[in-house]
């Protein structure tokens, strides 16, 4: 009784005992979000806010749910999502519902609305299931003001660039995120990028950055984006951290090893990160040089018909299928979405017929052998009509291990409701089926820490990612014995299993394991959109 009490005292709810609460949520084992171990406690709610933790069996309540065997945790935070291009087809994200995700951060990898506020209105009046955010993106932004030049901004176009990050820190976005890897934002040098870094700091955003090269040039790329967030003044995550390539198995003790010196001398760096061994881009980010693709689709055009920079562009593609994304072998490569929503860099209608086949596949039904040459080859041929969206099977377990078990890190799909990978489905439930049940690498209060309270940490959610009264009510019921990721390679879409009821705001978006005609997610907003209100 006495934690009843003292959780009560803190609580800017006045609970009487005549008046019932919303929702009371009864014999379950808690698990607050920040890592502490877990306690038994009924979590009272009115609104869309949790108005009181204890002893509330007996408390009035117009929908009582019954936990008892199960445990409650915090609404999980996917800090890296690509759902914009689905929301509105299909607003119940049920993918990510039945995993127990409440909030979808969006504009990952420097990819944005620009302006922002057009998207961020039109949302705020769709009904959704769960809430969403954005980020400002950097590639976004320097192709408005550059289109896909491959040259340094004058004075005037950094201030343009500067301005429309303001903009979008004023619309609401929760920071500044930065596609280094992908064009045009390849084209940006550093400085232009911390330039950008310090407006989004003016407004209390972070940076989080797709880095410019995940395999060979890993380490100089992690310095890069730790040195952005400590000269520009601000929070700077490395996303969907991984390590791949045949030569850097490995390496991520020394990624890890660069965070941790950076965290000692004050710059407050993260990580995020996906369970999987398998990327997920298109054929074009992943295989072409970024200098291939300056001026554009007509551009890449015309150096594919120049023998001399079509002999260049073919062997950088073999050295990445040897050495980086192709894992050494054209198996690796598995086509899903061809054409405009499967392809980054084209734009244009592509052959829907390969979806589902290795590029091994494609190069032998040419009549060809699956040579590493060859297969570049066929690459070629392939973005020339329009390219298409892979998976790109290079990533080592053992670094996706040590990353995972870091403090700092955070868990993050990458992933969209429709899209040919299984992290989209499957990533929160993988982490707690796989890392935390069956290899015991990590405890369930962490995992759910690196899904709830440490990400709400990173956007400045301070309202939500903790079990607290007055905390919003985004809240999971599951069974941590038998939730399990049921997405493959081969079916993606697979939902996964043990969430039971999920609360956003306070109302039910998924009861006893159907999603409800409810929709209670919303807009969230970062905190130069705060700041202007006050």
């Amino acid at each position: 009784m006495l934690v009843l009490l003292v959780l009560l005292a803190s609580t800017p709810f006045s609970l009487s005992a005549q008046e019932p609460l919303d929702v009371v949520i009864t014999g379950g084992r808690v698990v607050d979000g920040a890592g502490n171990p877990y306690f038994f406690a009924d979590i009272g709610i009115r609104g869309d806010a949790i108005a009181a933790i204890g002893r509330l069996a007996s408390h009035p309540a117009r929908l009582r749910i019954d936990a008892s065997g199960l445990t409650v945790t915090p609404g999980f935070i996917d800090i890296h999502n690509h759902s914009i291009r689905d929301i509105f087809d299909e607003p119940t994200a049920a993918g990510f519902l039945y995993q127990g995700v409440t909030t979808l951060i969006e504009g990952p990898d420097g990819s944005s609305p620009v302006p922002l506020k057009p998207m961020l209105d039109k949302l705020s009046q769709h009904r959704m299931s769960v809430n969403m955010g954005f980020c400002i993106g950097h590639g976004s932004i320097r192709r408005a003001v550059l289109n896909m030049e491959n040259r340094k901004p004058t004075d005037q176009e950094l201030a343009r660039m500067q301005e429309m990050v303001r903009e979008g820190m004023r619309d609401g976005a929760m920071g500044l995120s930065t596609g280094l890897f992908y064009t045009p934002a390849n084209f940006a040098q550093t400085e232009e990028v911390i330039a950008l870094a310090k407006t989004a700091a003016e407004y209390g955003g972070f940076h989080v950055s797709h880095i410019r090269d995940e395999g060979n040039g890993i380490l100089e790329a992690v310095k890069e984006t730790i040195r952005i967030g400590e000269q520009g003044g601000l929070a700077t995550q490395v996303t969907h951290h991984k390590i791949g390539g045949k030569m850097n198995r490995g390496r991520s003790a020394e990624t890890i090893r660069l965070v941790e010196e950076a965290r000692a001398r004050g710059v407050d760096a993260t990580i995020d990160q996906y369970p999987y061994t398998a990327s997920h881009t298109s054929l074009g980010a992943a295989l072409f040089p970024q200098w291939a693709f300056a001026g554009g689709n007509s551009a890449l055009g015309e150096r594919l018909e120049a023998p001399d920079t079509r002999a260049k562009i073919k062997a950088e593609i073999m050295r990445r299928i040897e050495n980086e994304r192709g894992g050494g072998d054209p198996s690796n490569i598995v086509f899903t979405r061809c054409g405009p929503l499967g392809n980054l860099d084209a734009g244009r209608s592509g052959d829907r017929s390969l979806e589902g086949k290795s590029l091994a596949d494609v190069t032998r039904a040419s009549g060809k052998e699956p040579t590493i040459a060859n297969a570049a080859e066929m690459a070629i041929e392939i973005q020339k009509k329009g390219g298409c969206g892979a998976i790109f099977h290079w990533i080592h377990e053992e670094d996706i291990e040590r990353i995972l078990k870091y403090p700092h890190t955070m868990v993050a799909s990458d992933g969209a409701i429709r899209m040919g990978h299984p992290r989209s489905y499957g990533t929160f439930a993988r982490v707690l089926a796989r890392y935390v049940r069956e290899k015991k690498l990590i405890s369930f209060e962490d995992a759910v820490r690196k899904m709830s309270g440490l990400p709400a940490q990173r956007l400045k959610l301070f309202d939500r990612g903790l079990i607290r009264p007055g905390m919003k009510a985004d809240l999971v019921v599951l069974d941590p014995e038998k939730v399990l990721d049921q997405a493959t390679f081969a079916k993606p879409f697979e939902r996964a299993e043990g969430v039971r009821d999920v609360l956003v705001n306070g109302r039910l978006a998924l009861h006893n394991g159907r999603i409800t005609d409810g929709r209670p997610g919303r807009v969230l907003y970062g905190p130069g959109k705060a700041d202007e209100a006050n």
